[in-house]
């Protein structure tokens, strides 16, 4: 199978914010060289320079020549790599997300600032120059860019990483590299102050960029140490006869990764376990096989998003409990779960908590057989860019192939499509991309759907319809300003009506539109969709057929998942009996024994 390919995507919404940083960055070029050259302080750039050439002594020519170098082509290409293979080799566990955000922040920023310099032509300072200067221009300063991005990533590694007192003293003196590297190319006759200004803006915002993108909401999660048997602890006792499925990916769940899980469930006094491997033709293995002959008290899935719709598809409604171990790359049905992203650790807590009922999707269209989603269905832009993306650039760059999907696909023609909202009128629309909901949150942390739960008994629906360059970055602007603030807008409908099976409230039959209507919500538990013409569609990320319709609609409560704590709860839940009515009063109760 392959891995869950829209999770992966995904997380990589963030790095679309990449062109209009360049965008961003030529007009302030073309300010800095054009209308503004003439108004002070830029209009007195010049005296700075001169006034750095006639201080120039022995001493300073040797330590700005110092900062000079490591800020080089050479000593930037040459330290990234030492320190993402360092990353990925010396520690007992590779840091290889921490690898590639040093990679894709450095590499980021070189190609940002390539794409500046060839719309703005600044000439150097007309001081004598201690350098050879590049035939670029002057604005921004490909050396402080550079020296950001490098050692500002190590800083943000380092904080993250690191404990102890030398933490903050590390971080810190890594990010004193790149004003240093500035003063000093100033210094050298190589660029004005403000074009070293302008090196710092453009390091910056790449390494927020890419932190958003590979950094955020992620934790270190400590591999579960091993439990001793005695009086403090001890392993407990089969609850059931019937054995345990383990439905493993190969690629992403190793052999080692696979002992470890079996570890954990021989601790959790499972001693039956089956594995069945999954393979691209059978993304749930033999799974729906075997239900009826084996008919397991828990099936663990170690996978990614479409492993878990292939095995989640099987299970909903047979009331057997499903564990799940993130071993994908964007993991969104288990972030929106609220489970930690070590697969081991998953497991084991989830194991000690209890089983829930989770809502699923079912949908159908042309050329697509009902079948379930657990996370998201889609049809257009989203579902366009995990289509075209290259198996190639994907095998070598992982999800930062489908940037370069994505834009591809920026100047795509708007789609007229109709929706109808739980058997209403019918609804005229044009929008790029339509997603329908079973959970809100995209890797990153971004809520999409702010209101979607996987308990609710709804689904939810956005149109998003940007309107050439400012509809964009409308739209980027108003979905990173609720990422920050981290709290949802005023829900669709009333949460009494969370649960009631009709989805028919005033405010879910008329919508609410956001940003400027770039963004449009619907909430329902019956979502029609119809297009003009044939658009590209996705589920929970694995592309499917195109198609003209995607008919939607909620299973409430038809998949039992174990999991810490109750979907949403802050902390340790009360059992679904016991559970607060606007919660999980209609989870359905686990049936049996808990295996």
């Amino acid at each position: 199978m392959k891995r869950s390919r829209g999770s992966t995507v995904r997380g990589a919404w963030p790095l679309l914010f990449l062109p209009v940083q360049a965008a961003l960055m030529v007009g302030l070029g073309r300010l800095v060289t054009g209308p503004a050259a003439r108004h002070r302080p830029l209009s007195a750039e010049d005296s700075a320079a001169r006034n750095l050439l006639e201080r120039r002594g022995e001493v300073g020519d040797s330590v700005s020549e110092l900062f000079s170098v490591l800020a080089g082509t050479q000593a930037v290409v040459g330290v990234t790599l030492v320190c993402v293979l360092a990353l990925l080799v010396l520690p007992r566990v590779p840091h290889r997300t921490e690898a590639l955000f040093l990679g894709v922040s450095v590499a980021a920023q070189s190609a940002v600032f390539l794409c500046v310099t060839s719309f703005v032509d600044r000439p150097r300072p007309e001081v004598p120059h201690l350098d050879a200067a590049p035939p670029t221009s002057s604005f921004p300063s490909g050396h402080v860019g550079a020296s950001l991005a490098l050692y500002g990533g190590l800083a943000v590694i380092a904080a993250l990483r690191m404990r102890g007192p030398w933490r903050h003293a590390v971080a810190g003196s890594l990010l004193l590299i790149a004003p240093a590297v500035g003063l000093s190319r100033m210094y050298r006759g190589m660029h004005y102050p403000s074009d070293v200004a302008g090196g710092l803006l453009n390091g910056t915002v790449t390494l927020l960029i890419t932190a958003l993108a590979l950094l955020y909401g992620r934790r270190s999660a400590p591999q579960p140490a091993p439990r001793e048997e005695g009086p403090g602890r001890a392993a407990p006792a089969s609850r059931t006869g019937r054995p345990v499925v383990v439905v493993r990916h190969p690629h992403g769940c190793s052999d080692e990764l696979a002992d470890r899980l079996g570890a954990v469930l021989l601790r959790h006094g499972h001693r039956d376990i089956r594995w069945i491997l999954t393979s691209a033709e059978r993304p749930g293995g033999t799974l729906a096989e075997e239900l009826p002959t084996v008919r397991p008290a828990l099936v663990v899935v170690c996978g990614g998003d479409g492993t878990l719709r292939a095995c989640a598809d099987a299970l909903a409604g047979t009331g057997i409990p499903l564990a799940v171990v993130p071993c994908g790359t964007g993991n969104l049905l288990a972030r929106n779960l609220g489970l930690p992203m070590d697969p081991a650790t998953a497991l084991d807590e989830s194991l000690s908590g209890d089983s829930y009922g989770i809502d699923v999707g079912r949908v159908r269209g042309d050329g697509l057989p009902p079948t379930r989603f657990t996370v998201m269905a889609g049809a257009g832009f989203d579902a366009a860019m995990v289509r075209d993306t290259s198996p190639r650039l994907k095998s070598r760059m992982g999800w930062a192939a489908y940037v370069l999907s994505a834009l591809r696909h920026l100047n795509d023609p708007r789609v007229r499509l109709t929706i109808r909202i739980d058997g209403g009128r019918r609804r005229r629309r044009r929008a790029r991309m339509v997603v329908i909901g079973n959970v809100g949150t995209l890797q990153g942390g971004l809520p999409l759907l702010p209101t979607a739960r996987p308990d609710s008994g709804h689904l939810d629906v956005v149109l998003f319809d940007p309107r050439g360059a400012a509809g964009w970055l409308t739209a980027a602007g108003h979905l990173v300003s609720r990422l920050l603030r981290r709290r949802a807008p005023a829900p669709a409908e009333p949460a009494a009506s969370a649960g009631a099976g009709t989805g028919s409230g005033t405010s879910a039959a008329a919508g609410r539109s956001e940003a400027g209507g770039t963004l449009e919500y619907f909430r329902a538990t019956r979502i029609d969709v119809r297009c003009a013409a044939p658009q590209p569609r996705e589920l929970d990320g694995d592309a499917v057929s195109d198609g003209l319709r995607l008919t939607a609609e909620i299973e409430p409560g038809a998949l039992r998942v174990y999991l810490p704590r109750a979907p949403g709860a802050p902390a340790a839940p009360a059992r679904a009996a016991g559970a607060p009515a606007d919660r999980v009063a209609h989870l359905p109760a686990a049936t049996g024994p808990r295996p």
